[in-house]
């Protein structure tokens, strides 16, 4: 059974505090007992009753409550997880500076605890300089930046910027804590003007529409492969997986949201690639081989999203092969693919960038890493974006979890949410 954390929950002032609920509420499912130190702000958007309700604890605000006790370090002293959601473009800003002037930030710098937070701001506040700058300092720090993520936001403006969901804020919350999750943790019910589910195809249109502050790729070009390959048994069947092409697409529109040229070889995609683009459409391993070989001769970074066979039959069959024919065996003999990350690794030029992906469904998080030191060492790429799935996790669905690795097995970021979210955080690595 997992230990039972003091976990810190910092509630700041911005209209997302209302998902801090959900946060709330899933650690106190989770078995663990839930702290809430809120802002003065944030009581203006959530109020007070609520967050003790469903805490089960008293909520702390003043910096001068509790003096004999000394309580603006001892909330910090005790705890075993911080947990800042929503975390706005001040508060943001307040971290990176170490500024204590309220309970919240006194309690951070107080704690020796792994520290997370979840931004939520408009797109431009997210993007600006400053914002930018103060997110990184916090990163190299080792504090977890979870999100935000992309869609309709106060207004009716969309965009980066929204909070992610209170389930994928508390697992990659006990992920920094070295936990994870006993329960299948769900957001509370969100207001009707919130749900906004936008289809991936406007998704990824809106992104690539977007300007960025300082379109940092303008004037490169980019090659993203996405979805996954299919090899032919027969005119009817095929050796495949289950990789939808969601993720790949998501980088493609970041990179043009961001002022590069941008070439997407693309193998049986579930979703529309974002309009704008080169499109370049394969079915086999080996015609992937060929395309992104030849179209990473110009490119400045190449980035290995699909999910590409390890195997292909020996013989492909011209005719259906028949049950009857077969009986109640068919054997078939596999032959492999060409190790085409390793490939292009091996024969990239002086400054060209290569990013892998690798899909594993080891389930400890420690263990799931040594795989991908071991398998970025064999594949020579300078990153490798490594990602667990599973029968309902990473493949064909709207988000992901992903740690990414530098050349020598240093990690280099971590982060979860939106398919378009993480994209925009691979690419700042690239950057």
């Amino acid at each position: 059974m997992s230990p039972r954390l003091t976990v810190v929950v910092g509630v700041t002032g911005g209209i997302a505090a209302y998902k801090a609920v959900g946060v709330i509420r899933a650690l106190v499912l989770e078995g663990h007992s839930v702290h809430v130190v809120a802002t003065e702000a944030a009581l203006r958007f959530v109020g007070r009753p609520t967050l003790e309700a469903i805490s089960r604890n008293p909520v702390a605000t003043d910096l001068y409550e509790g003096v004999a006790e000394v309580r603006h370090v001892a909330i910090g002293q005790s705890a075993d997880l911080i947990v800042i959601a929503p975390a706005t473009a001040n508060t943001l800003a307040k971290l990176a500076a170490g500024i204590a002037d309220d309970l919240l930030g006194n309690t951070v710098l107080a704690s020796t605890a792994p520290l997370v937070v979840a931004p939520a701001m408009h797109t431009e506040m997210w993007r600006n300089p400053a914002t930018v700058a103060n997110v990184a300092t916090l990163r190299s720090r080792g504090v977890t930046v979870v999100g935000p993520a992309s869609g309709q936001l106060t207004g009716a403006d969309s965009g980066p910027g929204r909070m992610e969901e209170p389930d994928v804020i508390v697992r990659a919350a006990l992920r920094a804590a070295g936990l994870s999750p006993r329960l299948a943790v769900s957001a509370v019910p969100e207001p009707v003007a919130d749900v906004v589910v936008l289809s991936e195809r406007r998704r990824a249109n809106e992104a690539s529409r977007r300007p960025r502050g300082g379109v940092d790729l303008a004037g490169k070009r980019i090659v993203v492969t996405a979805g996954g390959t299919r090899e032919p048994l027969d005119p009817v069947r095929f050796l495949g997986n289950r990789s939808s092409g969601r993720q790949g697409t998501a980088v493609a529109a970041a990179a043009q949201a961001r002022g590069a040229e941008v070439v997407l070889i693309a193998a049986h995609l579930e979703v529309e690639p974002p309009e704008g683009v080169e499109l370049i459409e394969v079915q086999t391993a080996l015609e992937l081989q060929e395309a992104v070989t030849e179209a990473a001769r110009s490119a400045d970074v190449v980035v290995m999203t699909a999910a590409v066979a390890d195997y292909r039959p020996a013989v492909t069959r011209d005719a259906k092969i028949k049950k009857s024919e077969a009986g109640q065996h068919l054997t078939i003999e596999l032959v492999a693919n060409p190790d085409i990350l390793a490939g292009l690794s091996a024969t990239k030029r002086e400054g060209q960038v290569v990013v892998g992906f690798a899909a594993e469904t080891e389930p400890d998080p420690s263990t799931l890493i040594e795989l991908g030191r071991t398998k970025l060492a064999a594949k020579g790429s300078d990153f490798l974006v490594l990602n667990q799935v599973g029968w309902e996790q990473g493949f064909a669905t709207e988000s992901n979890e992903v740690v990414v690795l530098r050349r020598g097995g240093d990690i280099v970021m971590e982060a979860s949410g939106s398919k378009l979210s993480v994209a925009d955080r691979i690419l700042d690595v690239v950057v």
